[in-house]
């Protein structure tokens, strides 16, 4: 085709290259352009498809801005005047509501991200399914917009479904590009109403986005979104039609009506069709009824009679669908058949007409009659329900349809004498609601508050569940007016069990039940629930009288912190040291348990906690340990982690080790707000404080939030088992094989912990093991890890392990971690000098010593000692040995002449006793020994008179001069 204009009228588009081109009215709509300071504004018309064409009609002044239409009418902006809507649609006036979703809606916008690739577009966006607009489920962020000129202030108000935890859900406004934040926090089974947020005047979007993340590798349920509302439009361009099941029957109208029972209509009716009686309707259609089966009636009970009998009820489900009039059809079994009624709960009493009323205050009861309370003892209030007659003043139930929010009418639970149980619904996936209501609690008078110990109350319920496909059960705890937030889920069959809720806020409090099965066909998947024990309620009643302190007057009083009630005087004792108080059990010495290794009590006697000091006897020496320069709360995440489509998030874990009197220092929190949260209410948001935590995290970068996003907060550790060296304690385990060798001679200590959660797969509750290894090179906060063999800080989902590495966790330093080394002497000065032992494990404790100077001797001083007493000694030495060999020369001398006596004969006279001696001479033995000579004279003198004279020997009267050779004979 040539680029010349189009010579008759045609499609836009057939000729788009073309300047002119004329538009069948279809393919273009008017709009108002923005209001000018006059007031005024302009019609203009606007292709449906923009940029294909030109040739539209010329713009003409529009209606002031101040025009609007009333409810039951719409703006014809042909000829700019208000008519009313046609039978079988409805308008607003001055606000407009999208109530169905079989395509978008004219106006919305639906765009899907991966921000983890490059912010690339996805085909994963919110999908209209009829009644409702559900979100995607993968890790895609989804936004569904909507933009709207307001001429006024007005709101915009919708209902959803929330029931997954693993999506983030937000609604926000962008008003002028001031980004107005909403919100909403996760884990809503359907509220009973819309939230609505203020709106100002001028352009608003709106904004719906969800981003999903299967961390555990479940495919999530998707946000429902419905019948948005909004009001502050000056004029609506279009009647909206009614609903399938609806209908208009006359002009103008504001609404629809529904139809009536067992009637149907198509979409935009003036009237409703009535459906034969073998068929029940559908909102559209008349469906044929199928024949009954004994899964479309349930049985229940009547209230107790004057005589206390009660009898056994058959219905029908409604609404009922099914013939009883077809050949196969089951009948419904005869009702009235009359049983003993069950007794009343405990706390409660009979009354003449065997109706079950509660005691009056300060009696208790069984179940039959009301006792006093005798003196020194107190009623346990509470609620304890285990006979299901009726159900009690203080619960509701209802079902609530999974695919258009709307309550049914009718009862999701029936009783049945010793439980009570699902009934059948109304229509598939419906919820089976059950609520009790509780207005708020207050412990006994003898227990003291404690704020350390933030257990106010506990519910704890007994239950069983039954299921052939899938299903769910879901408990749910509401406070004060907040939507019911899920606090724990239960897939498929489930044995009889018990569950135990703490309770921690004393305010009004609601907990739902709420059961889903797979379709109305599978009646026979039911939950029952035997009983619900729930205590300190405030205004409940007792089931029997605890023991208390006494006043003086005799009237019940609290026994001072960290005391027990003795069972028999009713005095208050102190707890010994060490141990910490049962709060809600305070009797008897008993009462007191001991603190567990390396901890101890707090004034109060309310927990144990380790004062960030441990010793230990190790290897014949004490090994003090000081854990105070540790901070007192310290965050990290471990390794990233992917879920199965590629979305990167973090296990973030806060800690708090020791100290602060065992205040829990460490917070995780829900970061995605809850747009029913009111500023008051503040305290009641979604968060942990522990002395462990852990929260899932997703990048900013990952999510396109300013901030990043936190969720699912859990507790890891709610109070100190103890601080020891074992690598068991309480029936924890750290495996030494989790981390890398430890020290040389340096164990690791071990905190150990437990929490209050206790869930489906760890019935203990979770347990945490800090390790802490002494480092010197990691300084202040050192390094914290998890096993690398569990990325995730757990093997097994109920115990995590950590591994602290920091100079801080080395023990003090003592006189045993250094030696000293002693200097040679130089200049008369000797050094000694003290060095830590290597490798040193040990910090701050006892300083080294200073160097220590002091005077010494040389050398060469005692070289000149040494060789002045050696020749003393060889001189000594040398004269000794003279002097004993003359010892030895005289005895030699004297043992000769003993031999020499001892051979004469017996008649003759005893030899000379000496050797004769030459005339004139004298004895030189007696000169020699006898004379006054010096010790060298007398050798002198002996050795020359030896040398000069010869040696002679008499023997009786005759002498013989003797060799040289024989003289020592």
């Amino acid at each position: 085709m040539s680029r010349s204009r189009c010579t008759r009228p045609v499609l836009c588009g057939s000729c788009s290259s073309s300047p002119l081109c004329f538009l069948f009215q279809s393919e273009y709509h008017y709009e108002y352009t923005a209001c000018d300071s006059l007031g005024s504004r302009w019609r203009v018309a606007v292709p449906h498809t923009p940029g294909l064409c030109t040739g539209l009609p010329d713009p003409i002044k529009g209606t002031e801005c101040s025009f609007s239409c009333k409810a039951g009418q719409f703006l014809d902006m042909k000829d700019q005047s208000c008519k009313p809507c046609a039978e079988g649609r409805y308008s607003l006036g001055t606000g407009i509501r999208f109530d169905e979703w079989d395509e978008l809606p004219h106006g919305f916008a639906s765009i899907a991200t991966n921000l983890e690739i490059d912010n690339s577009f996805s085909d994963s966006t919110w999908v209209p399914l009829g009644d409702y607009v559900a979100s995607n489920t993968d890790e895609c962020t989804a936004t569904l917009m909507y933009a709207v000129n307001l001429k006024q202030s007005g709101t915009v108000s919708f209902e959803y479904i929330y029931p997954d935890s693993s999506i983030i859900f937000e609604f926000f406004v962008r008003l002028l590009e001031l980004l107005v934040l909403v919100g909403s926090s996760p884990g809503h089974i359907p509220i009973s109403e819309s939230p609505r947020v203020e709106l100002s005047r001028g352009n608003n979007v709106l904004y719906w986005r969800t981003t999903a993340f299967s961390v555990w590798s479940k495919v999530p349920k998707p946000v429902l979104v419905r019948n948005i509302g909004i009001t502050g439009v000056a004029y609506t361009s279009e009647c909206f039609p009614c609903k399938a099941g609806t209908y208009a029957a006359t002009s103008g109208s504001s609404f629809c009506k529904l139809c009536p029972a067992n009637s149907y209509s198509s979409k935009g009716a003036t009237s409703c069709q009535q459906c034969a009686p073998d068929a029940y309707s559908g909102s559209s259609s008349c469906k044929p009824r199928p024949p009954c089966t004994d899964k479309d009636y349930f049985s229940t009970h009547t209230a107790c009679d004057a005589s206390g009998e009660t009898q056994l009820m058959f219905k029908w489900a409604e609404p009922k669908t099914c013939s009883e009039d077809l050949p196969t059809a089951v009948q419904l079994p005869p009702s009235g058949v009359k049983t003993k009624c069950p007794p009343c709960n405990p706390g409660f009493f009979k009354t003449n007409s065997s109706a079950c009323e509660p005691c009056p205050s300060g009696s208790y009861s069984n179940g039959s009659g009301c006792i006093s309370c005798a003196a020194g003892t107190e009623p346990v209030l509470g609620f304890e329900y285990k006979w299901w007659n009726t159900l009690p003043a203080n619960m509701e139930t209802t079902v609530l349809s999974g695919i258009n929010f709307e309550y049914k009418g009718i009862a999701g639970w029936e009783v049945a004498g010793d439980y009570i149980y699902t009934a059948a619904g109304a229509s598939d996936n419906d919820f089976m609601i059950l609520t009790m209501v509780v207005p708020g609690f207050r412990p006994p008078q003898s227990v003291m508050e404690d704020v350390e110990n933030k257990e106010v109350a506990r519910i704890t319920f007994v239950f069983e569940t039954v299921c052939s496909v899938n299903c769910e059960l879901y408990f749910m705890v509401g406070v004060n007016s907040r939507p019911n937030t899920p606090v724990e889920t239960w897939k498929g069959s489930k044995g009889k069990q018990s569950y135990t809720y703490i309770i921690e806020k004393n305010a009004t409090m609601s907990f739902t039940w709420a059961f889903q099965r797979t379709g109305r066909k599978y009646t026979n998947d039911i939950v029952k629930l035997y009983s619900i024990n729930v205590t300190n309620v405030m205004d409940g009643v007792a089931s029997y009288c605890r023991l208390c302190a006494l006043e003086s007057s005799g009237s019940c009083t609290s026994c001072p912190s960290g005391n027990y009630i003795d069972r028999a005087s009713g005095a208050c004792h102190p707890c010994t040291p060490s141990t910490y108080l049962k709060a809600h059990q305070p009797y008897g010495s008993q009462a007191c348990i001991p603190c567990g290794p390396g901890t101890k009590s707090n004034k109060i006697h309310s927990l144990c906690y380790n004062d960030c000091r441990f010793s230990l006897d190790k290897d014949g020496r004490t090994l003090e340990y000081d854990f105070s320069a540790l901070p007192n709360s310290t965050s990290f995440a471990g390794g990233p982690s992917f879920t199965s489509k590629g979305l990167k998030y973090f296990h973030h874990f806060s800690i708090s080790l020791c100290g602060n009197h065992g205040r829990k220092m460490a917070t995780c929190t829900d970061n995605v707000t809850d747009m029913r949260v009111s500023d008051g209410e503040a305290e009641f948001s979604k968060s942990v404080t522990s002395y462990v935590c852990q929260s899932i995290i997703v990048p900013s970068d990952v999510m396109g939030y300013k901030t990043i996003v936190s969720s699912q907060p859990v507790s890891l550790a709610d109070r100190v088992v103890g601080v020891t060296t074992d690598t068991a304690l309480d029936n924890i385990t750290s495996l030494p094989e989790h981390f890398s060798p430890e020290n040389v001679g340096l164990t690791d200590v071990i905190f150990f912990y437990r929490s209050n959660d206790v869930t489906q797969s760890c019935s203990s509750g979770r347990a945490t093991a800090i390790r802490l290894r002494c480092d010197p090179l990691k300084t202040g906060s050192g390094a914290l890890s998890v096993p690398s063999k569990c990325p995730d800080g757990t093997c097994d989902g109920c115990t995590f392990h950590f591994l602290w590495e920091t100079s801080a966790a080395c023990p003090l330093c003592s006189a045993y971690d250094y030696h000293a080394i002693v200097s040679a002497c130089l200049g008369g000065i000797q050094r000694t000098t003290y060095v830590w032992r290597e490798p040193k494990l040990c910090t701050g404790g006892v300083p080294l010593p200073e160097q220590k100077v002091s005077i010494c001797k040389t050398m060469d001083f005692w070289l000149k000692v040494g060789i002045s007493a050696g020749t003393c000694a060889a001189v000594l030495l040398t004269v000794m040995t003279c002097y004993f060999w003359k010892k030895n020369q005289k005895l030699e001398y004297k043992y000769s002449k003993l031999v020499m006596n001892s051979t004469a004969k017996d008649s003759e006279l005893p030899a000379a006793d000496s050797c004769a001696i030459m005339e004139g001479e004298d004895v030189e033995d007696d000169l020699i020994f006898t004379s006054k000579k010096s010790l060298f004279g007398k050798i002198k003198s002996f050795t020359s008179k030896v040398g000069a004279r010869p040696l002679c020997c008499c023997w009786g009267s005759s002498c013989h001069q003797l060799p040289r050779s024989q003289a020592s004979l």
